[in-house]
């Protein structure tokens, strides 16, 4: 009888002290401790916006493309049942380390965008959770010439059921002069199409590739003649376009206004490298962020702590300018001890009076879609 009374004593004891640890390591994973963490824990119900906005405002980088196509294409599909219908996609498509190699050209980045725009265009098809999914989709390239190319390597301008692979602007079949001068001062000052962009019938979406800034008014004119679709802005480089405009023979600054600021940034993925000076050893201090978003979430400052790593500093609904980024950056580093303060003058020497490009600016006549 004790040795029975004694078993059942030291089994509630075992129990009490099981409860208690797991309880203690739920509580450590819920405060972030390295040690425990909860894994697989599925994300909250799209139909309850506000807990998933929260969990979008703090969803970390893909760990691999398979996870950063499942995240695009819910994006956009958000973004579409939202209502918006020019959309920007912007990240890597390539690893770091394939991008730094000095043999990597122009056009094996273009025929990654071309199979990383496919994959996520078939997910795009299958994604009909909210009986909205797109029935057709066009891979749209500049001109007939980059299309004629991208079809060579995808080996036939249908690569899916449900994609076909198109351009912008068409030209007459019936045209056969070699060369167009038409066709070359339309580009040269982006002055739109000449009625050469022309809607592609049956078409529910619209992912547009490879545009140069001078041909970023083609896509506009799209826009126009087919307000109802939706068109995706497809790793695009737009920051890197709208700084071109207002350059000679570039479309004007307005242009932003009027057009580039309403594209609505869905899926933000950029990565920046940074490097400071110090008066202290090691001299020069190397860090670099990342800039993420994933709709309809915040847009995060991350910064890189490496082995793939991120530690998120702060999220905000505006989508911060490339000096304040970098200056969250910094501000970081010298919480943690990493970077010394330098004093308000030395610190306006480093960073100059002006931290943000023009396009960054609130302009009076430009939409807030892109920074939101």
């Amino acid at each position: 009888m004790k040795f029975l009374v004694s078993a059942i004593l030291l089994l509630v004891r075992v129990q009490t002290a099981v409860a208690w640890s797991s309880g203690l390591s739920i509580k450590r994973a819920a405060y972030g401790s390295s040690a425990f963490r909860l894994y697989n824990v599925p994300p909250p119900a799209e139909s309850d916006t506000a807990d998933f906005k929260v969990f979008a405002s703090k969803q970390p980088p893909p760990a691999s493309f398979f996870e950063l196509q499942q995240d695009c294409v819910r994006s956009a599909r958000l973004a579409r049942k939202d209502g918006h219908k020019l959309l920007e996609i912007e990240f890597p498509p390539l690893p770091a380390a394939v991008l730094e190699m000095d043999d990597v050209s122009a056009y094996d980045v273009a025929q990654a965008n071309l199979k990383l725009a496919i994959d996520f265009c078939k997910g795009m098809l299958i994604a009909d959770q909210d009986g909205n999914a797109p029935k057709k989709i066009a891979i749209l390239f500049p001109d007939e010439p980059e299309l004629d190319f991208s079809v060579e390597k995808a080996g036939s301008a249908n690569p899916y059921p449900g994609i076909t692979l198109g351009s912008i602007r068409t030209v007459d079949p019936d045209d056969d002069r070699f060369i167009k001068p038409e066709n070359f001062l339309l580009n040269l000052f982006g002055n739109g199409s000449g009625g050469k962009v022309k809607a592609l019938p049956d078409v529910d979406m619209y992912v547009c590739l490879t545009a140069s800034a001078q041909e970023l008014p083609d896509i506009e004119e799209l826009h126009e003649l087919d307000p109802e679709k939706t068109i995706v802005m497809y790793n695009m480089k737009l920051d890197v376009l709208r700084g071109d405009l207002g350059a000679p023979a570039f479309p004007g600054q307005d242009f932003q206004d009027r057009f580039l600021s309403r594209v609505k940034p869905i899926y933000y993925l950029r990565t920046r490298q940074y490097s400071r000076s110090t008066a202290q050893r090691p001299f020069l201090v190397n860090f670099q962020g990342c800039l993420f978003r994933a709709y309809p979430g915040q847009f995060q400052t991350l910064l890189d702590t490496g082995n793939g790593r991120y530690r998120r500093l702060l999220g905000t609904d505006v989508r911060p300018a490339l000096g304040l980024f970098k200056q969250q950056l910094i501000d970081s580093l010298k919480i943690q001890g990493t970077l010394k303060d330098e004093g308000k003058t030395l610190n306006f020497l480093r960073t100059g009076y002006k931290t943000t490009t023009w396009w960054e600016e609130d302009r009076e006549d430009a939409s807030d879609a892109w920074r939101t």
